[in-house]
């Protein structure tokens, strides 16, 4: 028997949503039983309405996604598929992003390959059982999209495509327009779970507070998980504040050989990450949930609402103080925290890959891939050549030159492999698109550059015939969008001319790295630039201090939300200030002094700007003590002189 979707599969009682016909039953594809090979891409669901599945396989076509549906009666239904054609922007041929929908097995139309914008596509009439199994059925394995499938009774009936009616239409049939469920209150609500939220959150549990930490992905780590693949880079532990870094420390360990970008999943270890925040009894771990909703009064956040991203559920959280650690400045934005943006001119936004080789010998063959990868196993029954088809919707390379090409003698990472030249950090984009409400466009940008410069060295110049891509991001590692404007603006000038602040509670040791085009490659203006050049390699004169830098604790909260810590890439800096802070160990010690921070505001029933103003003394003892797993330990020994 089929398990059904009942959750997602909703027929309208006419009181309930009068405004539309009778007969219309929503399916999520986000929502689906059994995923397949189909992947969930939440990054954008702020913007297009909703999360969606994507065909991420490389060249490979996936597993079908599949799900139980039930009608309210077998008939004839018009069938709508919510997804885009994601080339068509580029104006570029070919739809790669083609997948056809199955009713019980059969296909009843090919979706994806019309319409640049996210829009229901028409799939005509279809005589239906009452129940049967829906399949997405990829034809690719190049990232086609679905949204959701709707079935309507009414041949006329036309749904609305974006904008408040399509989220009206949405809330009516899945239930969204009730009341979000209650999730508790809390001392501290942590919105993010990269290496910055994560430690915060661990920081303040352990110095007593009760914290809800919400993170939209299943694992945390952010930037620096197996899902985005950037290793944490930054100095921790230094004086005069050596114990501040250790929370970073538990989570991430110290780089050594084979670690550092673009690796195999096992290396950035979400496992130690996870098993370490579900040990702090005083934690309440909320993954696969994305805050997009939020309530002010009197200048305070009241209460954040987090939408599971396959459910749907919605959840409210009430709290004292927030923490905005989601990079993008989204709990900010929500609550008209003062932000700013850099629109022309930013760092971009990169989707690291890497190749691997397929060898066959005489007992097996051997994949050098992870072990965890599903895709990988697709290729335990292949012969030793990898081919890949062409790509002409792709950025064509095939007359340009670009790492890993050939030989470079410049700043990316081998001199002696070119493959290591390939889908570095330096294959970036988005300079001169908004970070986010282009981030899908750059995001997209980057898969085609990667295609087309796989397509180039596989078919064109013919070589790595046993090669194949491994892996590659569908999640963007962002470097810039919003940055939440606190009491201490910090820029590039203070790290130069050596500012020092009373309350300086963090060390920044990376140099002021700012990345745009490179000439080499592309005009700086080309909106279609994807392999940048980093300043401090450039101008090793403006832009490199001596470090250590002690940067202010007073950047750390909002100057116009009196409850609103932040944490990461999105505190308060201007666009050059933003390049030394912004590397994650660095930001995981913003958020080990905002868990301290907001120890000291509990205790004295107080906000984080009285935190500076009037208990200054008493967060400096935290940031001596440290929130280590032997802090206590070591704070016991000091006390009877045992340590100095």
């Amino acid at each position: 028997m089929l398990a059904l979707s009942l959750l997602f599969v909703w027929t309208i009682p006419r009181a309930a949503w009068s405004a539309e016909p009778e007969g219309l039953v929503l399916v999520e594809a986000e929502a689906f039983d059994s995923l397949g090979g189909w992947v969930v891409d939440q990054q954008f669901m702020d913007l297009m309405g909703s999360p969606y599945l994507l065909a991420h396989g490389l060249g490979v076509p996936t597993a079908d996604a599949t799900t139980g549906v039930e009608l309210p009666a077998a008939g004839r239904y018009r069938v709508w598929v919510r997804t885009r054609d994601w080339v068509a922007p580029w104006n570029a041929p070919g739809a790669p992003g083609r997948f056809e929908l199955l009713v019980d097995g059969e296909p009843i139309g090919q979706f994806g390959d019309d319409g640049a914008a996210w829009h229901w596509q028409d799939g005509g009439p279809a005589e239906l059982p009452q129940r049967f199994e829906l399949s997405l059925h990829d034809l690719t394995g190049f990232d086609g999209r679905c949204d959701a499938v709707l079935f309507a009774r009414d041949p006329d009936y036309q749904p609305p495509h974006g904008g408040a009616a399509l989220a009206g239409l949405r809330a009516g049939l899945l239930g969204w327009d009730t009341a979000p469920r209650d999730g508790g209150a809390y001392d501290l609500v942590v919105v993010g779970g990269g290496i910055a939220g994560t430690s915060a959150a661990i920081t303040a549990a352990r110095l007593g507070l009760s914290v809800a930490l919400v993170q939209d992905r299943p694992v945390l780590g952010g930037n620096g998980s197996s899902e985005v693949r950037v290793w944490p880079e930054g100095q921790t532990n230094l004086e005069p504040y050596p114990r501040v870094g250790d929370v970073v420390s538990e989570l991430v360990r110290p780089k050594g050989p084979g670690d550092g970008n673009a690796k195999n999943a096992a290396v950035y270890d979400d496992r130690r990450k996870l098993d370490l925040a579900r040990a702090e009894p005083n934690l309440t771990l909320l993954l696969e949930q994305r805050v997009n909703d939020a309530t002010l009064a009197g200048g305070r956040v009241r209460s954040v609402v987090a939408q599971h991203i396959r459910s749907g559920r919605r959840t409210a959280l009430r709290a004292r103080w927030f923490l905005d650690s989601t990079g993008d400045g989204v709990l900010g934005a929500l609550v008209g925290a003062d932000y700013e943006v850099t629109r022309e001119g930013h760092m971009g936004m990169s989707n690291l890959w890497n190749v691997g080789d397929v060898q066959q010998n005489e007992h097996e063959l051997r994949c050098l891939c992870e072990d965890d990868d599903p895709l990988s196993l697709a290729f335990t029954a292949a012969e030793t050549p990898q081919p890949f088809p062409r790509c002409p919707w792709a950025v064509d390379l095939s007359d340009k030159p670009f790492p890993g090409r050939e030989t470079h003698t410049g700043q990316w990472g081998s001199r002696k492999n070119p493959l290591e030249n390939l889908g570095g950090w330096f294959w970036e984009s988005g300079y001169n698109k908004h970070p986010i409400d282009d981030a899908e466009w750059v995001r997209d940008l980057n898969l085609r550059a990667m295609y087309g410069a796989w397509d180039t060295l596989k078919n064109v110049d013919g070589r790595y015939p046993n090669h194949r891509l491994k892996w590659a991001a569908y999640i963007a590692g962002k470097r810039e969008s919003r940055r939440l404007m606190g009491d201490v603006v910090l820029d590039a000038d203070h790290f130069r001319q050596k500012t020092e602040w009373p309350d300086a509670a963090f060390p920044c040791t990376w140099q002021i790295d700012l990345h745009l085009p490179d000439p080499r490659y592309s005009d700086v203006s080309d909106p279609d630039a994807f392999i940048a050049q980093a300043s401090h390699h450039v101008d090793k004169v403006n832009f490199r201090y001596k470090g250590p830098y002690w940067a202010p604790y007073r950047c750390l909260y909002s100057r116009n939300v009196d409850n609103l810590f932040m944490a990461g890439r999105d505190i308060s800096v201007t666009h050059e200030g933003l390049g030394p802070v912004r590397v994650m160990r660095t930001c995981g010690m913003m958020g080990e002094v905002v868990g301290m921070a907001a120890s000291v505001c509990k205790r004295h029933g107080c906000d984080p700007r009285a935190v500076y103003e009037e208990h200054l003394d008493e967060l400096i003892e935290l940031l001596k003590r440290g929130a280590g797993n032997d802090a206590d330990d070591d704070q016991a020994a000091r006390a009877a002189g045992v340590i100095k």
